[in-house]
């Protein structure tokens, strides 16, 4: 807004209003997902709704998420204008978004058939019939998705970042609610041929019912801080509407990228039973703590490589790379010796209730440790893209993302057969590995050298510690089980607990001994989280 508008609210209150939401938000999300799990297993009316809610979840991640394209357009165009300029224009560009989308929302209603013979010709006749249904009924998510996306700018640019951030959680109650008093009635019978439908109701029709709330939710906050109201503006050559058609388009493009790559692992997955509800489950393990862990530690990283983009600022630029690069391996190869050397009791304790039987267990944790395996690449590709935007380099991400396409197509293909899921997940994994080592290479040529032996010894050091660690904490496990058994969530929950606390104790000994620079800063920026909290 205009400098009479700004807030006084400092980034570090800031930063602290959103972790602290989205970590509500993940935990609500975990007892969804812990639902889901006692509800279907790993069935056909999960499997059937992994595909269904691929495009809504689409469009509601990249159009609906904070930090997506539409709420990054809204701010920097609003962060630039006086308040009283605002509702005209967030008015205007409401009413172009719903339009297209709601082109979108009939296109998907209408054509849901094809679209999931698409993303899964593999799938068995209920299942599909089932997956078309849900998408039908998600299928307005599409239109939700941008209203919300554009609901999140304006209530940041306006100061307000608590109910953004925390709002997604009602997508989650409404789940929960629904299949709660489900479960509540009619138990494990809810998983049988019967109670499909009606249980495939209950998730697609909680699911839009979730994303109806986080709109209306909106609705009146925008109002009040005068950012707009629900009234059609066609006034399309208004100031600024043409700005943030500028950033929303091409953003909402390169973000979109990366959904191809998730399409298309579940269209292989289509012809493996369960695989889709697997991956599903097991990704959501993995990517959330990533997610909180990355917030905290690296965010900070991020406007240091644009300040750093000058070529006489070269050499602290590298350093602050390798420093990102480190950081990110020293926050997740701790968490890739826990869900590698803990994945079935881990899955064990989230899970296994319910429909989510032993064997459902047995299915979805070696996906769990394949997506642990490749969550530092999957962090440090993210870093170096930010390093190449800092220095106004946005096509060379761009061209790895798109010969990426290629490249996950070619390994789903070569894996998906000899090792099923646990093949599609890797493929991910040697995606974003291939993507690291293309992106070191080009800003190794163009930073003039990186001391990338230095990096490749420290990395395989931290390499090292954490198998050993993996394999402590698998052993304890294994001695644990022998010794006192596993007969009850509580005592799983102890073995989870201890082993994990075992793994982190020999990885820190083992980085102790390593002696990699950067442990002292990490430390330094833990102490100070812990100080502030």
């Amino acid at each position: 807004m205009s400098p009479s508008g700004k807030s006084s609210r400092s980034l570090a209150n800031i930063a602290g209003i959103v972790a602290i939401a989205t970590l509500i938000s993940k935990v609500f999300g975990l007892l969804r997902e812990q639902i889901i799990a006692a509800a279907f297993g790993v069935g056909t009316v999960v499997t059937a709704y992994a595909y269904a809610y691929v495009i809504p979840g689409f469009l509601f991640i990249l159009l609906g998420g904070i930090n997506g394209p539409f709420h990054s357009a809204l701010v920097s165009v609003l962060a630039k204008r006086d308040r009283e300029e605002a509702a005209p224009l967030v008015e205007t560009v409401t009413t172009l978004v719903s339009g297209v989308l709601l082109g979108v929302t009939i296109i998907l209603v209408l054509g849901a058939g094809i679209f999931i013979d698409l993303l899964a010709p593999g799938l068995e006749p209920e299942t599909r019939r089932m997956a078309v249904q849900q998408l039908q009924i998600m299928a307005p998510m599409a239109l939700l998705s941008g209203l919300i996306g554009i609901g999140f700018g304006t209530l940041n640019a306006a100061d307000q970042y608590l109910l953004p951030s925390i709002s997604p959680l009602l997508s989650s109650i409404t789940v929960i609610v629904g299949l709660g008093a489900a479960v509540w009635q009619l138990g494990e019978q809810l998983n049988t041929e019967p109670y499909w439908l009606l249980g495939s109701l209950l998730l697609a029709g909680g699911t839009t019912a979730g994303a109806v709330l986080q709109w209306l939710a909106q609705i009146v906050p925008q109002a009040k801080a005068g950012m707009g109201k629900l009234r059609l503006r066609f006034n399309f050559a208004l100031p600024g509407v043409r700005e943030v058609l500028q950033v929303m388009i091409p953003a909402t493009l390169s973000s979109g990228m990366l959904y191809i790559n998730f399409a298309t692992n579940l269209f292989f997955a289509s012809f493996i039973p369960n695989a889709a509800a697997a991956m599903r489950y097991g990704n959501f393990v993995a990517l959330t703590p990533l997610g909180i862990i990355s917030n905290m530690i690296l965010v900070p990283f991020l406007p240091v490589f644009s300040r750093l983009a000058d070529p006489q600022d070269w050499s602290e630029l590298r350093l602050r790379i390798r420093q990102g690069i480190m950081l990110s391996a020293l926050t997740m190869f701790p968490l890739t010796a826990i869900l590698v050397g803990l994945a079935i009791p881990i899955v064990q304790v989230i899970y296994e209730r319910g429909a989510f039987d032993a064997e459902a267990a047995a299915e979805v944790a070696p996906v769990l440790a394949a997506y642990g395996l490749g969550m530092f690449f999957y962090l440090g590709r993210d870093v170096l893209v930010r390093v190449f935007y800092a220095l106004g380099d946005g096509n060379s991400p761009f061209k790895v993302s798109l010969f990426n396409i290629f490249l996950n197509g070619l390994l789903d293909f070569l894996f998906y057969k000899p090792f099923g899921t646990v093949g599609i997940v890797m493929a991910t994994v040697g995606v974003n590995l291939f993507s690291m080592v293309i992106f070191i290479w080009m800003l190794n040529r163009r930073l003039a050298g990186l001391n990338l032996w230095g990096w490749l010894i420290d990395l395989g050091k931290l390499v090292g510690v954490t198998a050993i660690a993996s394999v402590a904490g698998w052993q304890g496990s294994v001695l644990w089980q022998k010794l006192w058994g596993v007969d009850s969530l509580v005592e799983n929950i102890l073995e989870v607990l201890t082993m994990s606390s075992i793994i982190l104790v020999v990885f820190t000994v083992g980085v102790a001994f390593a002696k990699v620079p950067e442990v002292n800063l990490l430390g330094d920026r833990l102490w100070k989280k812990f100080k502030r909290v």
